[in-house]
């Protein structure tokens, strides 16, 4: 896996071939060609390619495959960018919520301040979050974080589950 900069120089590299060929060269296709392969590097900037593929394999509901993925990463704060970071956690704090609540909470709480791109997933954060608190029994913290979520949850994917807690709540 490349450091994030280095992606950068390698757009870099590419789009000075490109106009290299565009204008001593003469062979414009080729140009044309290269500055196109420029824009992978500068996508894979933004998007990096070890959390894409742990997000397709957690759509499939395959933990073990997108834990391997993202074990690929190894320096995180050098290899992605701020909201890479949130993401990389988010996953981790998703993956470890099924066996350790304490880890999951950490990688979470992360998530939340490095910044989460859709409000879907920063809802989903604040919901997992507001599930490990009713488990410790912080109800003021848990109905906080459900009210954020509810907030940031515009399309209603998450209605039954906010609903479900307060409901749960209601018990305690």
């Amino acid at each position: 896996m490349f450091h994030k900069n280095i992606k950068l120089v390698l757009a870099g590299l590419l789009v000075a071939f490109s106009i290299y060929l565009f204008s001593i060269g003469g062979n414009i296709g080729n140009g044309i060609f290269i500055l196109f392969l420029s824009l992978f590097p500068i996508f894979l900037y933004f998007r990096n390619e070890f959390i894409l593929l742990a997000f397709f394999k957690l759509r499939k509901q395959d933990f073990p495959g997108a834990q391997k993925w993202l074990s690929y990463i190894k320096n995180p704060e050098g290899a992605l960018i701020k909201k890479q970071q949130g993401y990389f956690n988010y996953l981790h704090g998703l993956m470890v919520s099924q066996t350790n609540l304490n880890e999951a909470e950490k990688y979470f709480k992360k998530a939340i301040a490095l910044g989460l791109t859709m409000d879907q997933d920063l809802a989903l954060a604040k919901l997992q979050l507001a599930g490990i608190a009713m488990t410790r029994r912080r109800k003021i913290e848990a109905t906080n974080l459900l009210n954020e979520a509810k907030k940031l949850d515009k399309q209603n994917m998450l209605k039954d589950q906010i609903k479900m807690m307060k409901e749960q709540m209601k018990k305690m």
